[in-house]
């Protein structure tokens, strides 16, 4: 395994690790500050849910736009050494 497959193989450890920690944190973040304002206003758990709610949609749209634009990058770096796209794949 050369050097750039090692640092691609540890940078993308290091990308899921930052994720996971994303997907829990924030959520959780979210839903704090929910119970807080829950607790200022009166009301039982609904700002909490809805904020919550709100923010795993929000990232679930920005983590589908960030990987559609990953995979137009990675076909477009293979369209390129395809040569355009035309003829077999070199080997």
């Amino acid at each position: 395994m050369d050097l750039r497959d090692r640092r691609d193989l540890y940078n993308g450890f290091g990308d899921g690790l930052a994720r996971a920690f994303e997907f829990a944190a924030t959520p959780a973040i979210f839903g704090f500050f929910g119970w807080v304002i829950d607790r200022w206003v009166g009301t039982s758990p609904l700002f909490m849910i809805l904020l919550g709610t709100l923010c795993l949609i929000g990232m679930f749209i920005r983590m589908w736009y960030e990987y559609d634009a990953n995979m137009r990058q990675h076909e477009a770096k293979f369209a390129a050494l395809r040569g355009g796209g035309k003829g077999p794949v070199p080997k």
